[in-house]
């Protein structure tokens, strides 16, 4: 039986009690949140966790193994250090820390006391993903040219995190896990709308060495709700649209080719083929996350999302940060 808890009981921690408390052989002993009054419902539905205001219970319970830090994003580094330093195992969410200098130090401790680091980069857990990485790495989609998503909608506005923070994350992730490799010009543009100091609306764009571009468009002040990601590729393109029900991922045969010819006009051929909507076996993220954290705390290895890559995602999100502070302006990585 491996003993977790979980730390932020929020609208986002309640998913991280949900799941862990449905693993078998897995106790959730502890759930944790400093605002008591969100703990009696909770109490009520996982009677058999024990329900605390502050992390000492926890850090002082040799039984517990691992724990998931779901909080609100400023206390991130602050609780996972204290726990790391407790000598216990951590899943933090994402980002998993507001500066490279702290996600560094994360990564430092958890690698001199031989702790599990693992980052809540949800959507790398997503079967689609699995399929994308798949046509990405086989060369089906061909030379990948630019990669664009959006991940706007309406609320939920937050105060202590722009869009940039709060969303940013999720493509970044996926982007860097498709492509296995870092961008070297970050810039973003974005406006504080609602509350002076936050944007609500962010362009975040990243240029690659060999050409490769990705954009990515992020709003809480937006019509529609969107979670896509588009990828085009030199022999293919592909649609994960996260919103749709069954199906999620289309890809067009379809592209521009390069022909022998004569006159100009004969150069360029445009090519038009299927669209092919593959079956998907769909599992939940957050459940293979879980999962996957739990292999991690019993075998020793290194997570799928461990400490390294929240890393590599905090340095471009505070290069971006600096983007949008100088109105734009590239920053070199």
């Amino acid at each position: 039986m491996i003993n977790v808890a979980v730390v932020g009981a929020g609208a986002w921690g309640k998913n991280h009690i949900r799941v862990f408390s449905e693993i078998p052989n897995v106790r959730l002993k502890y759930i944790c949140d400093q605002d008591s009054s969100k703990l009696p419902s909770l109490e009520k539905t996982y009677p058999q966790s024990k329900m605390v205001k502050d992390l000492s219970p926890i850090l002082l319970d040799s039984e517990v193994r691992g724990v998931v830090v779901a909080s609100s994003a400023i206390s991130h580094y602050s609780l996972s250090k204290e726990i790391l330093l407790a000598d216990k195992d951590v899943l933090v969410e994402k980002p998993m820390a507001l500066s490279s200098k702290d996600a560094e130090e994360m990564l430092e401790i958890a690698e001199k006391r031989r702790r599990v680091l693992m980052v809540g980069h949800l959507l790398i857990y997503h079967s689609v993903v699995d399929r994308l990485k798949e046509m990405v790495t086989s060369g089906e989609l061909g030379k990948i040219y630019y990669i664009y998503t959006q991940r706007v909608n309406l609320g939920v506005i937050r105060q202590d995190e722009n869009a940039l923070l709060s969303f940013a994350p999720h493509d970044l992730s996926v982007i860097l896990y498709l492509l296995e490799e870092q961008p070297i010009v970050v810039s973003s543009h974005g406006e504080s709308y609602i509350q002076q100091g936050i944007e609500d609306v962010v362009f975040l764009s990243l240029r690659f060495s060999d050409g490769k571009m990705a954009n990515i468009h992020l709003s809480w002040l937006d019509p529609h709700k969107l979670r896509r990601i588009t990828i085009v590729g030199s022999k293919k393109m592909v649609v994960f649209d996260d919103m749709e029900v069954s199906e999620k991922l289309k890809i067009y045969d379809k592209g521009v080719r390069n022909l022998s010819y004569d006159t100009y006009g004969e150069y360029l051929s445009l090519r038009f083929g299927d669209i092919t909507i593959p079956s998907i076996k769909m599992v939940e993220p957050l459940r293979a996350e879980a999962e996957h954290f739990i292999h991690c705390i019993e075998s020793r290895k290194e997570p799928k999302t461990g400490g390294r890559d929240g890393l590599k995602v905090v340095k471009i999100l505070t290069a971006a940060q600096q983007s949008l502070k100088e109105k734009g302006d590239p920053v070199s990585l």
